[in-house]
């Protein structure tokens, strides 16, 4: 049975208070015995016997009572000395659990984000603890991936940037005609620049929900058969055969029809760039299906290529992520793109889901609430 921290206080001080009043108890009725037997020895004899019964229970009394403020006083101080030191005891047990957390926050102030305190209960305190380890986790984890993304931006605009500077300072230095390939080059790279660029804003503004969204109802199994036509020639191209197959007709949701039909272009690039020649593209859209206690509209992006290991699953859509080896930058793009589609989907009030093994395939689930 855990107890709360109210349960130990109260537990605690019962028991404290059972010990002073059985000590006192005790105390009083040895100290009693002893004062009749003292009483016995010093005040019993001729002239005591000789008194009128009436006097002799007065002497008793005075003599008890006299002897009685003597006991009160003592044991007074005995007990408030006791009390106040058990009390101590037991705040000092109730608050190590803060004084180490107190430690480890200032610690945490100072910048020191590997922190972990040991969780010694399952009470509020353990909670607290909990919590804070959690927090500090996740602490690192942003730190991690700050750092990360600092390096990868400034690796992807390294690469075009070098590019064009080497270009350029060719150029200036022999001092010859510049051929119409070498600006077409040049312009290529300032163009996926000012992709990658804008990819970063528009993903900024979708993680801080400040994503301008322009929803209306839109046929979703209209728009995605023409996002299947638009990116199918690629695919043959590819060697992979794509097809698209819904249930129903039509699906309306509300959407910004621009952001959706840019999730569903990242998908499916995705899925051709690494399915090998011969695979399979299917999109599947699904109506009305419940999840969560919601109903929604799912769509299926499924591929039979080299699939994503579990261990990767859970970063998939982290910025700039990618599968090490089969998913290289020399393979890929810039690492954006499920990221965008992720929060582009939340964004809408929805949720992707992943279920992969590696070469077997990788399916993508985009589940959107139905439109009203």
């Amino acid at each position: 049975m855990t107890l709360t921290v109210r349960q130990k206080i109260f537990v605690y001080m019962g028991l404290l208070v059972l010990i002073i009043g059985g000590a006192h108890a005790v105390t009083k009725q040895a100290y009693m015995e002893s004062l009749f037997d003292q009483f016995r020895k010093e005040e019993i004899g001729a002239s005591y016997l000789n008194t009128p019964p009436g006097e002799q229970i007065e002497i008793l009394k005075t003599y008890v009572s006299g002897k009685m403020q003597q006991f009160w006083l003592g044991n007074l101080v005995f007990f408030v000395a006791i009390g106040l030191f058990f009390s101590l005891w037991i705040s000092g047990m109730l608050t190590i659990p803060l004084r180490k957390l107190v430690a480890a926050i200032e610690r945490v102030a100072q910048g020191d984000l590997d922190v972990n305190v040991p969780v010694q209960s399952r009470d509020e305190y353990g909670k607290v603890i909990q919590t804070f380890n959690d927090m500090t986790l996740r602490l690192r984890e942003a730190e991690d991936a700050r750092r990360r993304l600092v390096a990868d931006v400034a690796h992807e605009l390294r690469t075009p940037l070098s590019i064009m500077q080497l270009k350029l300072e060719n150029a200036q230095q022999t001092g010859q005609y510049v051929p119409p390939e070498m600006l077409l080059r040049l312009h290529d790279e300032v163009i996926r620049l000012g992709l990658l660029v804008e990819d970063l804003h528009v993903l900024s503004l979708a993680e801080a929900g400040r994503l301008a969204l322009d929803c209306k109802p839109l046929d979703l199994s209209a728009r995605l058969e023409q996002v299947v036509d638009d990116v199918k020639m690629e695919a043959e191209e590819n060697g992979l055969e794509m097809r698209f197959s819904s249930n129903t007709r039509p699906v309306t949701v509300m959407a910004d029809a621009r952001r959706i039909t840019q999730v569903f272009i990242n998908l499916l690039t995705n899925a051709i760039r690494y399915t090998p020649e011969g695979g399979k593209i299917s999109v599947e859209i699904e109506d009305k299906v419940l999840d969560r206690n919601a109903v929604y509209t799912c769509v299926s992006v499924i591929d039979t290529g080299i699939g994503i290991p579990a261990e990767e699953l859970a970063h998939l859509f982290d910025r700039f992520y990618r599968v090490e080896k089969a998913r290289s930058r020399h393979a890929g793009g810039t690492g954006l793109g499920l990221s965008i589609a992720h929060h582009f989907v939340r964004a809408h009030g929805g949720f992707i889901r992943v279920v992969s093994e590696p070469d077997q395939g990788t399916t993508f689930t985009v589940y959107l609430p139905l439109g009203k």
